[in-house]
C-alpha cells in the first residue's frame, strides 16, 4: 500500500545541486561529476529527490590534504602555535554562526537519514552543547598546565600539542554529532583537519561551509565529498596523515588504515560496531527493563551503535517479558520525520531491507518466530519492528549487528549463558543488566567490566553523558572519546624544560614576563 505524503510548510525543501567544497580557505566549485542525493521518504511512491554533491577525483583530494599539511607546516602554521585562548574564539565565532543555521541542519537531518523532527533537534543541540562543554573541558586542561614545575633540578612546563593533519570521517547516523566529537576536538587542540563527509547526510553540511570557511584560518578546515577509494585511499596512502579519526565499521576501518604505509606514526581513533546485549535477570523490574529494552532496542530505528541488539531473559519470566515487550514495541508509532510522537521512521540505506528480511527469514527457518504484530508497510523504506524469539547461536541475527529495527530475543537458565555469549563475541562497547538482587547483581558486574568498557544497571545502553569515557574492546572501539578524552586522543604531552641556573631563571623569566613564546607561558584562562 502507497501512501499520499504531505508535506508541512515548515519543512519542504528544495533540492539543492551542490557543487562547492572547502579547501585552502577556498569555496571552490566542482565542474566534474556529481552524484544525486535521494531521500528515504517517498513522495509519489518513490524517494524525493534532495539534490546532488560532488564526486571529487583524486587530485582534488589530495589538494585539500596539501592544504591542510601547508596550514600545519611541520607544527609551525599560525593555527598549531597559536594561543589556546584564540583558538577557543575562532571556535565561539563558529559555534554562533553554526546556530544561526539549525533549521536548515535540522531539516537536512530529517530529509536525509529519515530522522524524526524531535531527535534531529536533539543531535542539533546536543552538539552545540558538547562544543560548549570542549571548550570549558580545554580552559581546565589549559589551568592546569600554566603552570612551571621543579622536580629534581629541573624546571619544565608540560602542555599538550597538537599531532599533525587528520583525516576526520564521521558516520551517516548521526552524520552532525559524531563528526564533530572528533572533529572539534581535533581542530581546537591545533591539528588541521580534512573531513570526508559521511556517505548519508552529505547535504546538512552546506549551510556550515560558510561557517567553517569564515571562522577558521586557511587550510585549517577542509570539507571533501566522494567516493571513499578515489579520496581517502590515495589520502592514505601519501603517509601524510598523522591521525584518522573514524566512526563506521571494523571492516572499512581496517581497510583504511591498512592503506598508511607508516603505521606506527597514525594514531586512530575509531567508534566502531557493537552487539550490545541486555540482560534481564530473574528478579528484575519489568516495568523498568521492558520500557528500557524497548527504547534501547528501538530509538532510531536501532541504527545506534550502543543500541540494544540481542536481548538475555531469564527463562522464568521470559513469557511475561515477551507480552510486555510486544506491548509496547506494538504501540510504537510508524511514519514520516515530522509527525508527532513519531518512533519509527524510514531507512536511509536503499539495501537494508533487503538485508533485514534476510535476518528474519534465516532465524524464521531455523526454529525463530515472529512473535509481534507487525503492520503493512506503507513504504519500502519503512520497516516495522519485528521481534524474534526463541533465538540461537545457529542465526545469523544471533551473531551479526542488524543495525535496524529487528530485535533477537532468547531465554537462559544460567548465568554463564550471555556472559560466554560476550566472551564469544567480537565485540565489547556495553551491556544492560536489569536486576534487583545485589548479590546476583555484582556476580555480573565484576566478569563483564573486563568484557566491555560501561555496564549499566537498569537501563538501557547509551552514549552520555558526554563527559563520560566512550570506548570499547575488541572490534568496537579503538581509542577513547568524551569531552575531555577527546582533547588527549588529539594531542600530546610535551614540554619545555631547564636545568635550575642563574641563566636559565634569568632567560626563562624573561620569556614569561615578556609573553614572548605561546607555549612558555603561565597565562591563565578563566
Amino acid at each position: 500500500m502507497k501512501i499520499s505524503v504531505e508535506i508541512p510548510a515548515a519543512f519542504r525543501l528544495a533540492p539543492l545541486v551542490q557543487k562547492t567544497y572547502l579547501v585552502d580557505g577556498e569555496l571552490r566549485e566542482w565542474t566534474g561529476a556529481l552524484h544525486s542525493v535521494y531521500s528515504p521518504i517517498e513522495t509519489n511512491g518513490s524517494p524525493t529527490y534532495l539534490g546532488e554533491y560532488p564526486m571529487l577525483d583524486e587530485a582534488a583530494a589530495m589538494e585539500a590534504l596539501a592544504a591542510a599539511e601547508k596550514s600545519y607546516n611541520l607544527g609551525r602554521g599560525k593555527w598549531a602555535t597559536m594561543r589556546v585562548e584564540n583558538r577557543i574564539e575562532h571556535v565561539l565565532r563558529f559555534l554562533k554562526a553554526m546556530k544561526e543555521v539549525r533549521s536548515e541542519v535540522v531539516n537536512y537531518l530529517q530529509w536525509e537519514i529519515g530522522k524524526s523532527f524531535t531527535d534531529s533537534q536533539k543531535e542539533f543541540d546536543r552538539t552545540v552543547e558538547y562544543i560548549v562543554d570542549t571548550i570549558d573541558a580545554l580552559k581546565t586542561l589549559d589551568r592546569d598546565s600554566s603552570r612551571i614545575q621543579k622536580e629534581g633540578g629541573v624546571y619544565a612546563q608540560i602542555r599538550r600539542g597538537p599531532l599533525g593533519v587528520v583525516l576526520c570521517m564521521g558516520p551517516y547516523n548521526y552524520p552532525l554529532n559524531e563528526t564533530f566529537c572528533t572533529l572539534i576536538p581535533a581542530l581546537i587542540m591545533g591539528n588541521s583537519v580534512v573531513l570526508k563527509a559521511a556517505k548519508h547526510g552529505l547535504l546538512l553540511m552546506y549551510p556550515l561551509l560558510h561557517a567553517f570557511k569564515d571562522c577558521f584560518p586557511k587550510g585549517v578546515i577542509n570539507i571533501i565529498y566522494g567516493d571513499g577509494p578515489t579520496t581517502v585511499g590515495p589520502i592514505m596512502q601519501s603517509g601524510k596523515v598523522n591521525v584518522l579519526a573514524f566512526i563506521g565499521s571494523s571492516k572499512t576501518a581496517n581497510i583504511i588504515k591498512k592503506q598508511h604505509p607508516f603505521p606506527n606514526r597514525l594514531r586512530s581513533v575509531l567508534g566502531l560496531e557493537a552487539k550490545n546485549p541486555a540482560i534481564v535477570l530473574a528478579h528484575a523490574d519489568l516495568k523498568v527493563a521492558v520500557q528500557e529494552c524497548v527504547s534501547g532496542a528501538l530509538s532510531f530505528n536501532g541504527q545506534r551503535c550502543t543500541a540494544v541488539k540481542i536481548i538475555f531473559v531469564h527463562e522464568s519470566i521470559a513469557a511475561q517479558f515477551l507480552e510486555l515487550f510486544n506491548q509496547q514495541v506494538e504501540a510504537l508509532k510508524i511514519g514520516l520525520p515530522w509527525e508527532e510522537n513519531v518512533s519509527i521512521t524510514p531507512l536511509p540505506e536503499p539495501h537494508k531491507m533487503a538485508y533485514l528480511q534476510d535476518l528474519i527469514d534465516d532465524a524464521v527457518s531455523k526454529g525463530a518466530k515472529v512473535v509481534n504484530r507487525r503492520s503493512e508497510q506503507a513504504m519500502t523504506s519503512l520497516v516495522a519492528p519485528a521481534v524474534l524469539y526463541p533465538v540461537n547461536d545457529t542465526m545469523r541475527v544471533f551473531h551479526e549487528e542488524q543495525f535496524g529495527p529487528v530485535v533477537p530475543i532468547l531465554s537462559f537458565s544460567i548465568l554463564d549463558e550471555p556472559i560466554q555469549y560476550m566472551v564469544n563475541s567480537n565485540y565489547g562497547q556495553q551491556v544492560s543488566i536489569f536486576g534487583t538482587d545485589a548479590d546476583e547483581l555484582s556476580d555480573l558486574i565484576d566478569p563483564l567490566v573486563n568484557q566491555v568498557c560501561r555496564v549499566n544497571i537498569n537501563s538501557q545502553c547509551q552514549r552520555g553523558p558526554d563527559v563520560y569515557p566512550f570506548n570499547g574492546r575488541k572490534d568496537s572501539a579503538e581509542g577513547t572519546l568524551s569531552v575531555s578524552d577527546a582533547l588527549r586522543v588529539f594531542s600530546i604531552r610535551t614540554m619545555v624544560a631547564t636545568k635550575d641556573t642563574d641563566l636559565n631563571r634569568k632567560v626563562i623569566g624573561e620569556i614569561l614576563s615578556q609573553r614572548q613564546s605561546n607555549f612558555l607561558s603561565t597565562d591563565y584562562l578563566l
